[in-house]
């Protein structure tokens, strides 16, 4: 039986794919920097990683990135990312119609996740057509498609707060109309502090009302 190259390079391809999919996560120094890539040195093997964060490193960081993999019939390219939420994030850009990896990656480069899930929460078409590569048809598949999906998970996120009284405050925010992504980025700001209730409360009105 005869095997073309063809299928012999499929074959390559796969047993590739199938290798690099199980990784969920790399660790290691950073050995290289060019453009949006980084050279992640992990012992004995080099992974070069797309990476939305490349201006914020240096050469011999420490670096941790959860990996994501995009396999199609000429390129198979690792994707990532400094968080599980940004992880996340990333795939459900990548399900949006007209958004593909290298475009989501551009979007997570020209933004951060706290402003990307506020801009999609509120149906900001101007600021998500401001990103790179975004025009208007793909700003507002992009809301369509993930405004409330992303903020439903925030919200499971919120509901496990270590600290009661962090809890209670949280929930009276939710009462009070605030939106997920909001009560965790204030919930972040005023943990490190020994307060009570009340007192945790007031200050998270007096940052959400700046």
């Amino acid at each position: 039986m005869r095997i073309s190259g063809n299928n012999i390079l499929r074959r390559k391809r796969l047993n590739v794919w199938y290798y690099v999919y199980m990784i969920g996560f790399l660790k290691g120094k950073v050995a290289h920097i060019v453009k949006d890539q980084i050279l992640l040195d992990t012992g004995n093997i080099g992974f070069r990683i797309s990476y939305p964060h490349c201006i914020e490193l240096s050469k011999g960081d420490e670096l941790m990135v959860y990996t994501y993999q995009s396999v199609s019939e000429n390129d198979i390219s690792l994707f990532g990312f400094n968080s599980l939420d940004e992880y996340d994030l990333f795939v459900k850009l990548i399900s949006v119609k007209g958004i593909g990896p290298k475009m989501a990656m551009g979007i997570l480069k020209g933004t951060t996740y706290e402003r990307l899930v506020e801009g999609i929460e509120n149906e900001d078409v101007s600021y998500i057509k401001s990103l790179p590569g975004v025009g208007n048809k793909t700003a507002s598949q992009l809301i369509l498609d993930l405004r409330g999906k992303i903020a439903k998970a925030e919200e499971d996120k919120s509901d496990r707060i270590d600290n009661e009284k962090l809890n209670d405050v949280a929930e009276a925010l939710k009462s009070l109309g605030y939106k997920p992504i909001e009560i965790k980025k204030v919930i972040k700001q005023i943990a490190a502090e020994q307060l009570e209730e009340s007192e945790y409360l007031r200050k998270a009105l007096s940052l959400l009302k700046k």
